[in-house]
Protein backbone atom coordinates (compact mmCIF):
# COMPACT_ATOMS: atom_id res chain seq x y z
CA UNK A 1 0.00 0.00 0.00
CA UNK A 2 1.38 3.36 -1.33
CA UNK A 3 1.47 6.22 1.46
CA UNK A 4 -0.59 9.25 0.79
CA UNK A 5 1.87 12.46 -0.46
CA UNK A 6 2.64 14.75 1.99
CA UNK A 7 0.75 17.84 2.13
CA UNK A 8 3.63 20.67 2.55
CA UNK A 9 3.17 24.86 2.61
CA UNK A 10 6.12 26.66 1.58
CA UNK A 11 5.88 30.00 3.10
CA UNK A 12 7.94 32.84 1.52
CA UNK A 13 7.54 36.10 2.79
CA UNK A 14 9.59 39.60 3.90
CA UNK A 15 8.02 42.71 6.14
CA UNK A 16 5.50 43.30 3.21
CA UNK A 17 5.04 40.79 0.68
CA UNK A 18 4.07 36.44 1.42
CA UNK A 19 3.95 34.03 -1.11
CA UNK A 20 2.10 30.81 0.28
CA UNK A 21 2.82 27.57 -2.16
CA UNK A 22 1.87 23.75 -1.63
CA UNK A 23 3.88 21.11 -2.58
CA UNK A 24 1.86 17.61 -2.86
CA UNK A 25 5.00 15.53 -2.24
CA UNK A 26 5.68 14.52 -6.14
CA UNK A 27 9.21 14.49 -7.16
CA UNK A 28 9.01 17.39 -9.43
CA UNK A 29 8.60 19.66 -6.90
CA UNK A 30 5.84 22.13 -8.47
CA UNK A 31 4.67 24.07 -6.08
CA UNK A 32 0.96 25.44 -6.36
CA UNK A 33 0.14 29.31 -5.24
CA UNK A 34 -2.50 28.74 -2.21
CA UNK A 35 -2.36 32.43 -1.11
CA UNK A 36 -0.75 35.98 -1.91
CA UNK A 37 -0.11 38.49 0.45
CA UNK A 38 1.22 42.45 -0.11
CA UNK A 39 1.02 45.05 2.49
CA UNK A 40 1.73 48.50 0.69
CA UNK A 41 1.32 50.48 3.54
CA UNK A 42 5.17 49.62 4.36
CA UNK A 43 5.98 51.96 2.05
CA UNK A 44 4.52 54.73 3.03
CA UNK A 45 5.40 57.74 4.86
CA UNK A 46 6.77 57.62 8.15
CA UNK A 47 4.19 59.99 9.31
CA UNK A 48 1.17 58.10 8.05
CA UNK A 49 1.77 54.83 9.65
CA UNK A 50 1.47 57.51 13.07
CA UNK A 51 -1.48 58.38 14.59
CA UNK A 52 -0.24 61.95 15.80
CA UNK A 53 2.60 64.31 15.73
CA UNK A 54 5.76 63.09 18.71
CA UNK A 55 5.37 64.44 22.22
CA UNK A 56 7.49 67.46 23.28
CA UNK A 57 10.20 67.78 25.75
CA UNK A 58 12.10 70.53 27.75
CA UNK A 59 15.48 70.63 27.76
CA UNK A 60 16.22 71.20 31.31
CA UNK A 61 19.59 73.20 31.12
CA UNK A 62 18.14 75.65 28.91
CA UNK A 63 14.27 75.39 28.79
CA UNK A 64 14.34 74.69 25.31
CA UNK A 65 11.98 72.77 24.14
CA UNK A 66 12.34 69.85 21.61
CA UNK A 67 10.31 67.31 19.72
CA UNK A 68 10.96 63.56 21.04
CA UNK A 69 11.71 60.91 18.54
CA UNK A 70 9.32 58.03 18.53
CA UNK A 71 10.33 54.71 20.65
CA UNK A 72 9.78 52.53 17.33
CA UNK A 73 10.05 52.92 13.60
CA UNK A 74 6.97 52.90 12.31
CA UNK A 75 7.91 51.20 9.55
CA UNK A 76 9.09 47.94 11.80
CA UNK A 77 6.14 48.07 13.54
CA UNK A 78 3.87 47.73 10.10
CA UNK A 79 6.31 44.59 9.05
CA UNK A 80 6.43 43.25 12.22
CA UNK A 81 1.93 43.77 12.26
CA UNK A 82 1.96 41.81 8.84
CA UNK A 83 4.83 39.16 9.79
CA UNK A 84 2.19 38.60 12.57
CA UNK A 85 -0.64 38.70 9.80
CA UNK A 86 1.32 35.72 8.20
CA UNK A 87 1.65 33.65 11.31
CA UNK A 88 -1.87 33.75 11.85
CA UNK A 89 -3.13 32.55 8.10
CA UNK A 90 -0.44 29.45 8.65
CA UNK A 91 -2.05 28.95 12.46
CA UNK A 92 -5.32 28.77 11.38
CA UNK A 93 -4.33 25.99 8.45
CA UNK A 94 -2.08 24.19 10.86
CA UNK A 95 -5.18 23.96 13.20
CA UNK A 96 -7.49 22.89 10.08
CA UNK A 97 -5.10 20.08 9.31
CA UNK A 98 -4.63 21.62 5.80
CA UNK A 99 -1.18 20.85 5.45
CA UNK A 100 1.61 18.08 7.06
CA UNK A 101 4.65 19.94 6.96
CA UNK A 102 5.92 23.49 6.98
CA UNK A 103 9.17 25.30 5.71
CA UNK A 104 9.60 28.95 5.92
CA UNK A 105 11.67 31.25 3.90
CA UNK A 106 12.31 34.37 4.66
CA UNK A 107 15.00 37.17 5.64
CA UNK A 108 16.53 36.53 9.03
CA UNK A 109 14.56 39.12 10.90
CA UNK A 110 11.10 38.55 9.35
CA UNK A 111 11.81 34.54 9.79
CA UNK A 112 12.38 35.50 13.90
CA UNK A 113 8.98 37.28 13.47
CA UNK A 114 7.19 34.56 11.62
CA UNK A 115 8.62 31.88 13.74
CA UNK A 116 7.71 33.19 17.54
CA UNK A 117 3.98 34.03 15.99
CA UNK A 118 3.65 30.41 15.24
CA UNK A 119 1.39 28.47 17.13
CA UNK A 120 2.42 24.87 18.33
CA UNK A 121 0.59 23.06 15.50
CA UNK A 122 2.84 25.05 13.53
CA UNK A 123 5.81 24.79 14.80
CA UNK A 124 5.56 20.91 15.12
CA UNK A 125 4.75 20.91 11.39
CA UNK A 126 7.86 22.85 10.88
CA UNK A 127 10.64 20.39 8.83
CA UNK A 128 12.97 23.45 7.65
CA UNK A 129 13.59 27.29 7.24
CA UNK A 130 15.96 28.92 4.48
CA UNK A 131 17.41 32.55 6.07
CA UNK A 132 16.81 34.32 2.41
CA UNK A 133 14.46 36.49 1.09
CA UNK A 134 12.95 35.09 -2.01
CA UNK A 135 9.89 36.68 -2.43
CA UNK A 136 10.88 37.93 -6.01
CA UNK A 137 12.07 34.79 -7.37
CA UNK A 138 9.76 33.51 -9.89
CA UNK A 139 7.89 30.37 -9.54
CA UNK A 140 9.88 27.93 -11.43
CA UNK A 141 13.09 29.00 -10.14
CA UNK A 142 12.12 27.96 -6.19
CA UNK A 143 12.21 24.18 -6.46
CA UNK A 144 16.28 24.42 -6.39
CA UNK A 145 15.96 26.16 -3.48
CA UNK A 146 14.09 23.59 -1.83
CA UNK A 147 14.78 20.80 -3.63
CA UNK A 148 16.88 19.47 -0.55
CA UNK A 149 14.54 20.16 2.47
CA UNK A 150 11.24 19.20 0.48
CA UNK A 151 12.61 15.60 -0.38
CA UNK A 152 9.68 13.00 0.65
CA UNK A 153 10.03 11.46 3.89
CA UNK A 154 9.14 8.28 5.39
Amino acid sequence: MTALPQKTWVVIADGMRARILQWEGDDRFTPATKEELYDASVHGFARDLKSDAPGRAFDTGSGARHAMQPRHDPHELEKERFERHVASIVNEAAGRKAFDRLVIAAPPKALGHLRDALGEPARKCLIGEIHKDLVKTPQHELASHFRDILKPQG
